[in-house]
Formats: structure tokens, C-alpha cells, sequence
């Protein structure tokens, strides 16, 4: 048990760090670029959190089916979706209010 918390902590830290960041600077003139990056920025950071959870979920439901837990084969569903609204909230956003987030 203790090495697949290792492997999945590695997983983790392995996807925020290869995962693309853009930069949150821009022109010195124009404050509004700067806005929507620092925006790209944190939508990106949310993304990452978003796929950890997606990951996290697929392992739980899998281990609930090899141990036949119905209770962790339940959390392991909330996680999954939970984790594909936290993954598409930028999009989600975005048709809720018509564009522009």
C-alpha cells in the first residue's frame, strides 16, 4: 500500500510539472493582458487539480471492483465527476455565461 501512495504522488507531482503553464506577464501598457493571462494561469492550475481528481477517481473505482466495496466504488464515481466539473469549469463557465471568462 505504501508503494502505490508513492507511485501516485509521483504521478501528481509528475503531471503539475510537465503540464503547460503560460506566463502570467505581458506588455508593461496594457493591463488587460496581463488580467487574462494571470486568468490562463489560474484556469491551467484548476485544469491540473481537475485531472489529479479524474485520475483519483478511476483508481478508486478500480480498486473498489478488485476488493467488491460498494461504498469506495461510490466515492470513486463522486471523485470521477467531480473531477471532470472542476476539469471543464472553464468551458462550463463559459456556456453559462455565453463566453468571455
Amino acid at each position: 500500500m505504501n508503494k502505490r501512495k508513492k507511485m501516485m504522488t509521483a504521478a501528481a507531482v509528475s503531471l503539475l510539472m510537465l503540464s503547460a503553464v503560460p506566463a502570467v506577464y505581458a506588455a508593461a501598457g496594457d493591463p488587460i493582458q496581463v488580467i487574462e493571462n494571470l486568468s490562463d494561469f489560474i484556469f491551467s492550475v484548476i485544469r491540473a487539480v481537475g485531472l489529479i481528481l479524474l485520475g483519483w477517481g478511476v483508481v478508486q473505482i478500480g480498486l473498489s471492483f478488485q476488493s467488491h466495496d460498494p461504498s469506495q466504488r461510490s466515492n470513486g464515481f463522486m471523485t470521477l465527476a467531480g473531477g471532470a466539473i472542476v476539469t471543464f469549469s472553464r468551458e462550463i463557465l463559459n456556456m453559462i455565461t455565453g463566453g468571455g471568462v
